[in-house]
């Protein structure tokens, strides 16, 4: 009977869509759309930096050269830009994890801060060998981030403090409490010697307990910082995906009360992914310290941060995707360094990146405006 009252179809003409089958592709304009608005941003911001730049009466082409050299020309460069990347890809896994909980945490700079001091002191006033040392400045590093981004857990659960703003705020009280430890010598301020005056800084941390580094110097050389954080990326990849610890956070940032009615407990739940993003984030401050820096001093964190809470933006809080992306930004910040020693004054240097940075963003930003215009379309 159904037979009969369908239409006839000529030979060859297609069907209906195969429920089964794969999703239909979407049109050629749709998939070129993203590639298209990449190019077009990357190529306006080139071209406001080139103007930048021109004004202040360097040379475009040999800042580009310059940016090349920094980052990609040579192994030491590219050696540059993965130590650049690792900090970075720790702040944005954290953050992934709070994100995924639905939880906003954009106080990584200060958590990166504290997390640094603590494990300076760890460093710094705990005996005993590198190898037992070094595993110890990592956990409490983390440790501190966790404790920092617990007080903003505490504020919301307890008293309904906006994460988003009380994070932001400890961001600036994190840089105080480091720049007052560095200014005591009963803290972290360094010890002076006789005839020499101090500075805003800690001793330096005794190379049994720095990272272990792979390659020959000046060579491709790189700390085993970018190890642990691939390995973390992928850890918190396979857990957010594949137990029950990352179906809860899950639930919990898509649904709130259905979280609640299956039990689980935005508290425990909600404010334990908020403190292992501060962990992280804290992680990262230990890894710069242990890795690179192998002191604390007065802006420590140099937007780490910052700029590893935009590499999780750009990937879409996916862990995985985080690690081309970190990456790039490592990339940016070593061709950026290697742009101020050409004589570019560093403001320019900072509009640069962030141009980049904007350009990099503006993709992934404008497609969630036009998702939104749309659903607010379709209810009106």
């Amino acid at each position: 009977m159904t037979g009969l009252l369908e239409a006839p179809r000529a030979s060859g003409a297609p069907g209906p869509p195969d429920p089964g089958g794969p999703p239909p592709r979407p049109p050629l304009g749709t998939r070129l759309r993203t590639p298209a608005l990449y190019t077009a941003a990357l190529s306006v911001a080139f071209g406001i930096a080139a103007t930048l730049i021109a004004v202040v009466g360097k040379s475009p082409w040999d800042a580009a050269v310059a940016m090349y050299e920094g980052s990609l020309g040579s192994g030491a460069s590219l050696g540059e830009s993965v130590d650049q990347a690792a900090p970075l890809l720790l702040v944005a896994v954290g953050s992934v994890v709070a994100a995924k909980a639905g939880i906003f945490n954009i106080g990584q700079e200060g958590q990166v801060l504290i997390g640094a001091a603590v494990g300076a002191g760890v460093g710094l006033f705990v005996p005993g060998p590198g190898w037992l040392v070094l595993p110890m400045i990592l956990l409490c590093a983390a440790a501190g981030g966790a404790l920092w981004a617990g007080i903003a857990a505490v504020l919301y659960y307890w008293r309904g403090v906006d994460v988003v703003i009380s994070t932001l705020l400890f961001v600036f009280v994190a840089a105080q409490v480091v720049s007052f430890a560095v200014n005591r010598d009963y803290l972290l301020r360094e010890t002076a010697l006789p005839g020499q005056t101090t500075t805003s800084q800690s001793d330096m941390l005794r190379e049994s307990v720095w990272l272990p580094r792979f390659g020959e110097f000046p060579g491709f050389n790189v700390g085993a910082g970018i190890l642990l954080a691939v390995v973390l990326a992928i850890a918190v990849y396979l857990a957010l995906g594949h137990s029950r610890w990352g179906f809860r956070i899950r639930l919990l940032g898509l649904n709130s009360k259905a979280a609640h009615r299956a039990g689980v407990g935005a508290v425990v739940v909600g404010g334990g992914a908020l403190l292992t993003s501060g962990a992280f984030a804290g992680l990262a401050g230990g890894a710069m310290l242990t890795g690179s820096g192998y002191r604390v001093q007065d802006g420590f964190a140099g937007n780490v941060g910052f700029d590893g809470l935009l590499v999780a933006l750009v990937a879409k809080d996916h862990p995985l995707r985080a690690i081309p992306v970190a990456l790039f930004f490592g990339a940016l910040r070593a061709g950026g360094g290697f742009l101020a020693a050409t004589g570019v004054p560093r403001y320019i240097v900072a509009v640069v990146t962030a141009l980049l940075v904007l350009a990099v963003v503006f993709p992934t930003a404008f497609a969630a405006l036009r998702r939104r215009r749309a659903v607010r379309t379709a209810e009106a």
